[in-house]
């Protein structure tokens, strides 16, 4: 019988050794349930190739075609990628539907002794559990935002704030995007829903109990947008923050954008979005900055005349209350460490504590 799950975390607690995916790889890349391995028992083209013949053909030649390329690739699976297991081993076979590919697969599983398990509506249940889960229900979570100027170091206070103990999610790492319009890493982004399986993961491993510290983002990170439960939350988070010198973030920011301020062309390119939001004189003059490669003074125009009118435009539109503001000083690495300790003792203290 197929196993059903009611909650996504009572699907996360499944028990099994081994979570399968046998869907082609093009649907595993899109989105998977955390920590599953891709054993495709149809490939992207057989995948195709079988759906055409049912829709243009007959489904009968569709089905035979489809049962013989299954039969020989779980075959294939079966004597290389799962040859090392013992015979207590208990996987856990998932498809789109809890269909066709995964019940075979089970079942020639099954045969050899393996104790293997299906989700019943496969994919698609996990997907319905995980929407549920962000967009439906509350989040049981009290969140802090870090707020603060760009160039304010916030991501890397996440991580030693993480370091030393304290619950944190990493919304930029989840979206492989460093939030701005300049944000983008050499990796593309998850799709949507890999993103939202990733966030659903990270907030699941959380304890309800203690206090979550979040970056104060928009809405979207890069092209992702955050789930509405998770946004309305962080909306009402207060807020911790951070100040340093326009000197020490512009130093900051030329380190940790270099990458992006080495790429000439794709300065040009993301920047050019924004003529008609700000003064075309204003970007020109970013634009030669470009072309002598003076990466400091690029930074501090950019900083000047777009990251800090917009940041000061959101705080006066955001309303939350302010727990806390903290001095990063030059932002030195004795200065970061100083204030992750800082952060994680306001986490500690008791919400209705007066600070």
């Amino acid at each position: 019988m197929p196993n059903r799950y009611e909650t996504l975390q009572d699907l996360m607690a499944h028990g099994y050794d081994t979570v399968i995916d046998v869907r082609s790889p093009a649907e595993f890349a899109e989105d998977h349930l955390p920590g599953a391995i891709n054993l495709p028992v149809l490939n992207n083209e057989e995948r195709a190739k079988v759906g055409t013949i049912y829709v243009q053909d007959s489904p009968f030649k569709a089905r035979k075609l489809g049962a013989a390329l299954v039969f020989r690739n779980a075959a294939n699976n079966i004597e290389t990628s799962l040859s090392h297991h013992e015979g207590g081993w208990r996987p856990l076979v998932y498809c789109w539907r809890g269909g066709q590919r995964s019940g075979s697969f089970s079942w020639m599983l099954s045969q050899i002794g393996w104790r293997a398990g299906l989700i019943e509506g496969g994919y698609q249940s996990y997907r319905r559990l995980v929407h549920s889960y962000l967009y439906d229900q509350q989040l049981p979570f009290r969140l802090v935002a870090l707020d603060g100027y760009t160039g304010s170091a916030k991501t890397e206070l996440l991580q030693r704030v993480r370091a030393l103990g304290g619950q944190v999610i990493d919304l930029e790492a989840l979206a492989n995007h460093r939030g701005s319009l300049l944000g983008g890493m050499a990796q593309p982004q998850p799709c949507q829903k890999g993103f939202e399986s990733a966030l659903a993961q990270a907030l699941l491993q959380l304890d309800p109990a203690r206090p979550v510290l979040v970056e104060a983002e928009s809405s979207k990170v890069g092209a992702r947008i955050l789930p509405p439960s998770l946004w309305r939350a962080m909306k009402q988070a207060p807020r911790i923050e951070v100040h340093a010198p326009v000197a020490a973030r512009c130093r900051y920011l030329t380190q940790a954008y270099d990458d992006i301020l080495s790429d000439k062309d794709m300065l040009r390119e993301k920047l050019s979005f924004l003529r008609g939001h700000r003064a075309n004189a204003v970007i020109d003059h970013w634009f030669d900055l470009i072309a002598t490669g003076d990466k400091v003074a690029l930074t501090l125009a950019l900083m000047q005349d777009h990251y800090d009118p917009s940041y000061q435009k959101s705080s006066r539109l955001s309303g939350a209350a302010v727990m806390a503001e903290l001095d990063l000083g030059q932002m030195s690495e004795t200065d970061l460490d100083r204030m992750a300790q800082q952060i994680c003792g306001l986490l500690q203290a008791p919400p209705d504590k007066p600070l």
